[in-house]
């Protein structure tokens, strides 16, 4: 389904100015965050080690590498979309020493997310802090019947949520990719003809848009080595490669502009609606931003229903957002697992292209990021520094590593989603777990900073028994319902 932006005279100019009290601050002063480093900081020197055996007569060297070496020129890579996956992917290739360039149409992409990225993203990523809108140091889960549990009692002084606006933080990343030597086209990506052997150029056919040529843009093509795939969950590289289809959800979002007043409610903030009301499978949201706040849900089994669900989410947040004016329009498709197929000879799929958005908790930005430079990171290796051509091999790399980092976090927030997400009273139970101050630290320091947090043995025992209990109360209630409904 195609992107739905209706921009209402939205101005980003007062979220801007206020964003500039954090420029005096740095990311010297936050624990677990390492210092902003230099522009070259993730210049990859990544040419592999060649393996050496001794005999008698002296030391030889044996070439690892069977692919051949470029000739005038260094290896040349098209990376398809211009968000958080195209972005990394991009500035890593750059300062790696491949030709590197990315293909995007919208450079104001306003895409309906809810904006959340984990405090290791501000570090991993060297991002500003100016381009934060809201620290969220505190959350809301509020259940179908409206009881609300805090979240955030676990977090210490220097961790937050940060909150961004995509079109501030994709902008952000491809300027970044401009400065380490990427070549950034306005254009709309179209086509591309598959080489008909390992040495043979990908040539990819796209409109360019440079202001002059009006709305159908021109026609152009582009010769290139190695092709990564960060078009988003509509991605025509998957369709070129043949990468197969998958479920995917709707998410649609308003942007409002709520009164002063209403807005300090939620100056560091965020709430989490759960209930068949507001989403079958999913939840809804009001996130802050920098003068207004988000307001969405989504859903992956009843799509047609979506404006309801959106009206509902509204109407639970009602009483904090009453006198809000909507300033924006979103939606768009959010995949739901991986594609059966990911990458194809010289091409590999990253962020939604790929499919890493994590159900339960719908993130996707990070992982986008992540994966976008993992892939670079594989190609500028396999690549050494652009001189020698890729094979499939060297993308694969990526996807092993990836695979053996995340894959378990899909899984347990496929299974929790599954368990939680499936009627009203096991969302009660889930809200109910949520107020226990084991689950919270758990549950954050998973989520701040990507890793897998080894648990207390005696806590995770006391969770277990926690969690039957719940999920019993939670049939009771519901043979209950059953019996009132009858």
């Amino acid at each position: 389904m195609a992107s739905i932006a209706v921009n209402s005279g939205f101005s980003t100019s007062s979220c801007n100015q206020k964003s500039k009290e954090f420029r005096r601050e740095t990311l010297k002063s936050f624990v677990g965050l390492r210092k902003a480093t230099p522009d070259n900081q993730h210049s990859l020197s990544l040419t592999k080690s060649l393996p050496t055996r001794t005999t008698r007569r002296g030391l030889h060297i044996f070439a690892a590498k069977s692919s051949p070496k470029i000739s005038g020129r260094n290896l040349r890579v098209a990376v398809i979309g211009g968000g958080p996956a195209g972005g990394a992917a991009a500035e890593t290739l750059a300062k790696g020493g491949i030709e590197t360039y990315l293909i995007e149409r919208k450079m104001d992409n306003c895409k309906p997310c809810g904006g959340a990225i984990p405090l290791c993203m501000v570090g991993e990523f060297d991002l500003p802090l100016d381009i934060i809108d809201r620290r969220v140091t505190k959350m809301k889960m509020i259940s179908p019947s409206n009881v609300a549990v805090d979240v955030g009692r676990t977090l210490k002084p220097h961790e937050y949520i940060g909150m961004v606006r995509r079109e501030v933080l994709d902008a952000y990343l491809r300027e970044r990719a401009a400065k380490s030597g990427a070549t950034i086209i306005n254009g709309l990506f179209l086509k591309m003809d598959l080489p008909g052997d390992s040495n043979s150029p990908y040539v990819l056919h796209y409109n360019s848009y440079d202001g002059k040529t009006g709305g159908v843009g021109e026609k152009n093509t582009l010769e290139v080595d190695a092709v990564i795939g960060a078009d988003g969950a509509n991605s025509r590289v998957a369709k070129a490669i043949g990468a197969g289809e998958y479920d995917y959800a709707i998410a649609f979002q308003e942007r409002i502009k709520i009164p002063d007043e209403k807005m300090a409610y939620y100056e560091n903030l965020a709430e989490m609606y759960v209930g068949d009301d507001v989403s079958p499978d999913f939840y809804g949201w009001v996130f802050p931003k920098c003068d207004h706040v988000a307001v969405g849900t989504g859903t992956v089994t009843h799509k047609g229903d979506i404006k309801k669900f959106q009206l509902a989410t509204r109407n639970r947040a009602k009483d904090k957002i009453n006198g809000g004016k909507i300033i924006r329009v979103e939606a768009h498709p959010i995949p739901e697992h991986p594609r059966p197929k990911r990458l194809a000879r010289r091409v590999a799929l990253v962020g939604d292209a790929a499919g890493y958005v994590t159900k339960c908790s719908g993130e996707g930005i990070y992982f986008a990021a992540k994966s976008g430079r993992m892939c670079a990171e594989a190609i500028v290796e396999g690549s050494e520094n652009g001189k020698r051509m890729v094979e499939e091999g060297d993308l694969r790399k990526y996807l092993e590593k990836w695979d053996k980092t995340y894959w378990p976090t899909y899984k347990v927030l496929d299974v929790l989603q599954k368990v939680f997400y499936r009627s009203n009273p096991a969302r009660e139970a889930f809200v109910e777990m949520c107020a226990d101050e084991y689950v919270q630290k758990m549950t954050f320091d998973s989520y701040l900073y990507k890793r897998v947090v080894p648990g207390n043995p005696i806590d995770d025992l006391k969770l277990a028994f926690n969690t039957i209990g719940s999920l019993v109360r939670a049939n009771a209630l519901r043979r209950e319902m059953d019996k009132i409904s009858l």
